[in-house]
Formats: C-alpha cells, structure tokens, sequence
C-alpha cells in the first residue's frame, strides 16, 4: 500500500510540473482526486488492510492528497498570472490616444413633424387610432365610396396580395373600421404607412406616410372643417398663415377641396418656394359623403363629418425646406445631423 501510494504522489507530482494549461490541471484534479480518481481507489481498498494499519494507512492516504492539492494550487496560480501577463502584453492599452465619443441618436426628421401634429390634434381633442397596413378591398375602396373599375383601385396604383386584400393606399380604413364601432361622435387622426405603385423620384416613393383626419357628430358643417384645419396652419406653420380652399373630388367626401396655405417663407407676397405664386398646397379635405356614411351603420340624416389627409413627409419637406424625398431614407448621417 506504501508503494502504490509513492506511486501515486510521484506520478501526479510528476503531471503537474510538466502541465502549461489551467485546462490539464483540471484532468489531474479528476483522475488523482476525483470519485474515480486514484486516491479514491486506494481509500475503497481499506477493506483488505488489517485493522490496526488502517489509521497510519489512513493518514499516509490524506497526506498524499494534500500535498497533491497544494501542487495543483500553485501550479495553477503560476500558469494563471502567466496567462494575465501575455494578455497584458498582447493587449496594450495607449492610454495617449482619445477617447471614443459615444454618438447618441435622434428623432427622425418625419417622426418630428409626425409628433407636432399629433401634438397639434389632440390638443384639440382628437385621439390617435392606428390601424393595419394589411388591409382588406373592402374598407380601402369600397367603404370609401370607391366602386368597382374606379382608376384608384388600378393594379398600376395598387400592391395587390390577392383579389381582397391589398396594401392600403391611404389611412382612411382605419377611419371605416372606428366608424363601424358605432361609438360616436368621433374626433380621430389616423398616421401611418402607405403603399402606392409609384416610381421614386424627389416626389414620390412606392411607401410613404399619411396622417388622416375624421370628426363626425350633429350638426357639423363646412365651417368646422375650415376654421380647424384654418387653426391647424397657424400652428404648425405661424400664427400668420392664411388658408384657402378650391373645390376638388374624392370619392370619399362631398363637398370636397384641397386646401392651400399662404407661403411661410414669403408671407405670400410669392418666392422660389412658393414658385411665385404666394401659396403652397397642404392637403385634401371634405364632407363625409353620405353613402360611406350608409356602408359604415350611421344615419347620414341624424349625423354629419369631415374629414381630411395629409402627407406627413410633405410637411417635413416643407417645414425642413428639403427638395428631395428620397433624403428622408437614404439614412445619410450628413443629413440627419441636423435635426
């Protein structure tokens, strides 16, 4: 038992004196020390040694073990300030050179213009309403007074999925889909992305942004639209801006109009901006037609609306002065500094 122990003791000494990584030491810790290890061995064997043996036997077992342990400490603080140092070598730190600035982010430019309508809007009362830009045929044209074989519903205009379900061309479903509710009266905007057929250019992108507009309740008229679209102008653009309103046509709304504002560059007197003519056209508006009042479950002789859109990044152009849509998405942080 002597001898198998000094066996022991040297062998282990031995692997642990020739070990260059921390990961050996731990398969000696294992095979010498371990549940199956050597030493382990030797203790299980207790059974065959004369009891009066047993304890200078015992002891003998516990030294080689400590002194096992103490090697493997040791060896094991050695290769690991070892490793520190090569570390330390391989990664120098030039404590001269400056610092990493920690660039911080900011809201986007359509996010800005999108929070000051919002703002705008629901100081007026009106609630935020989202809805999806999945959106079925039914609420995107046909709720919307928009028949069958109507130029809007065009494949060259609209991302059809299947013959019912399309990427919305406008925000109005969202208006369709809160009517059907039936809890009125109303007072809601409605932003979010649209998707049209349209070529990119300085104008135009196949996927832009709309906010939408709806009030419904007794006794609205025309005057409520013009006097809040009229409040909406001067405070986005200045307490100074002049609206005007010409006829026009949507499907939706009747009486309709697109609606201009004085130029906030010029006060309308006529510039570069404005292309000389002293307006700058804003957005789309009207009365709720009563057929759509009809296809949505309200009664149009008890009940009437207006309602509007607008194109969020056409405010952004106009309030950042930017020439060019395609600036909005090109993610040039050139550009999107200085917002």
């Amino acid at each position: 038992m002597k001898e198998q122990l000094e066996k022991i003791k040297e062998e282990a000494l031995g692997q642990i004196e020739s070990s260059e990584a921390l990961e050996r030491l731990n398969e000696i810790r294992v095979a010498y020390l371990g549940k199956k290890g050597e030493l382990t061995s030797v203790l299980k064997g207790m059974k065959n040694v004369a009891p009066e043996d047993r304890p200078k036997v015992g002891q003998m077992v516990n030294e080689v073990r400590e002194l096992i342990e103490t090697k493997l400490e040791e060896t094991r603080m050695s290769l690991a300030r070892k490793a520190r140092e090569a570390q330390m070598k391989a990664e120098v730190i030039d404590v001269t050179l400056p610092a990493r600035k920690a660039n911080a982010g900011h809201r986007h430019p359509n996010t800005i213009a999108l929070e000051e309508l919002e703002r705008i809007f629901v100081g007026m009362g009106y609630e935020v309403v989202e809805g999806p830009e999945i959106e079925y045929d039914e609420y995107n044209f046909t709720k919307l007074n928009i028949p069958e074989g109507h130029p809007a519903k065009d494949e060259q205009d609209t991302f059809y999925i299947n013959k019912e379900i399309v990427l919305r061309t406008q925000t109005s479903p969202v208006q369709a889909r809160t009517m059907e509710k039936g809890r009125l009266p109303i007072r809601m905007i409605s932003p979010g992305r649209v998707f049209r057929s349209d070529e990119v250019d300085a104008t135009h992108s196949p996927s832009f942004h709309q906010v939408e507009g709806l009030v419904i309740d007794k006794n609205i008229t025309f005057a409520d639209l013009k006097g809040t679209l009229a409040e909406f102008a001067r405070e986005l653009f200045g307490e100074d801006t002049k609206v005007k309103f010409r006829p026009h046509h949507f499907p939706f709304t009747e009486p309709s109009a697109e609606m201009d504002v004085s130029c906030f560059k010029c006060g309308g007197k006529g510039c570069r901006f404005c292309k000389g003519t002293g307006w700058i056209e804003i957005l789309g508006c009207g009365m709720v037609h009563p057929h759509v009042f009809e296809m949505c479950g309200i009664d149009p002789e008890t009940y009437t609306g207006f309602a509007f859109g607008v194109g969020l990044e056409r405010i952004a152009l106009l309030k950042y002065e930017i020439d060019d849509m395609r600036l909005l998405y090109e993610n040039d942080i050139r550009f999107l500094r200085q917002f």
